[in-house]
């Protein structure tokens, strides 16, 4: 199993890039950051900074959205990060939740996506493309390569994954939604004669290394709510009672709105509807064991990534217990 961390990119920038490095140094081989540019910096100018000071570390969106920018300009960042440190981008995305509402836009719709995925990856990988209905194509492109992870939960998107997409990122380590997900994309993979062990499996979740869980679930529950946004759009599409595990939707029958402003940060009161249960199941909580049984547990189920979103008050203990005591045994 590979370990990556997810960090937001908060001004000072200098912080993102010394967290990333200090990643790289206790064992993580992925590098992510948010990608909201009003909540947070831009992430492509930090992305060049944290290549430079790294030696292998690979970077990139935790998640992207194809509406952001234009899918040129998106392929042209990966693009030209790749030819300066040598293709060590990958390109997670997904339809978009805060960077499209927070100016008040609705997240792109599958098809939209489908789209974009196919001319992005395109692109950045020196081929032509159909973009705008115009044949176009990087000249200056030598020997690009980008993985599209897409991030996913209804079925029609894990359907999608497992037709299009070099990985897959669920966004909760709870096992019996990784179960289910996981086996859909492989079911898709499978269907459209595609090897389903050629699409990374990746699970983000937040990891708090510690022994006070009170304190612990307080600083994780805004995950809860994170998720929460994603499956709000989940019921309204398939209800209640459909085709998405109860495991997943159950818990947001009394979420009333969210407030972006506090988005993936402790304390945030959207996310007060959050059970304990919920974010003990999402979450990776507990001592150091705890979390080597769990992983233990997503790998068995598939799982050949875990990225670890750092948004707690324990960030460095967390980090280098990763790196000390729980990379080594998983």
């Amino acid at each position: 199993m590979d370990f990556g961390v997810v960090l937001q990119t908060d001004p000072p920038a200098r912080d993102v890039i010394a967290g990333l490095k200090a990643a790289e140094d206790n064992g993580f081989r992925y590098g992510w950051t948010f990608d909201s540019t009003v909540l947070w910096q831009e992430p492509f100018v930090i992305y060049s900074q944290v290549l430079a000071q790294t030696s292998s570390l690979v970077v990139g969106p935790m998640v992207t959205n194809p509406s952001t920018r234009d899918w040129s300009v998106l392929a042209s960042l990966f693009a030209t990060l790749n030819d300066m440190f040598g293709n060590r981008t990958v390109c997670g995305i997904g339809r978009g939740d805060s960077a499209r509402r927070v100016i008040g836009q609705k997240p792109a719709s599958l098809a939209y996506l489908s789209q974009a995925m196919t001319v992005i990856k395109g692109l950045a990988e020196g081929r032509e493309v159909q973009h705008h209905g115009t044949p176009v194509r990087i000249p200056w492109v030598r020997d690009g390569k980008l993985e599209m992870w897409m991030a996913a939960y209804g079925p029609r998107a894990l359907k999608m994954v497992g037709e299009q997409a070099d990985g897959f990122i669920l966004q909760t380590a709870d096992p019996d939604i990784a179960r289910w997900t996981i086996g859909s994309v492989r079911e898709a993979a499978v269907a459209c004669g595609r090897d389903p062990s050629s699409i990374t499996m990746c699970v983000a979740a937040p990891a708090y290394v510690g022994d006070d869980l009170p304190h612990q679930r307080d600083q994780l529950r805004w995950f809860g709510g994170m998720v929460g946004n994603h499956v709000a759009d989940l019921v309204e599409r398939y209800g209640a009672d459909g085709v998405v595990p109860k495991a997943l939707t159950d818990y947001i029958k009394d979420r009333e709105g969210y407030d972006y402003s506090h988005h993936g940060k402790a304390g945030n009161r959207s996310t007060d509807f959050v059970p304990d249960y919920i974010v003990d199941r999402f979450c990776l909580l507990g001592p150091a064991s705890a979390h080597v049984e769990r992983l233990q547990q997503l790998k068995e189920l598939g799982v050949d990534n875990f990225a670890l979103y750092l948004m707690h008050d324990e960030k460095e203990k967390t980090l280098t217990t990763y790196g000390n005591e729980v990379i080594p045994h998983v």
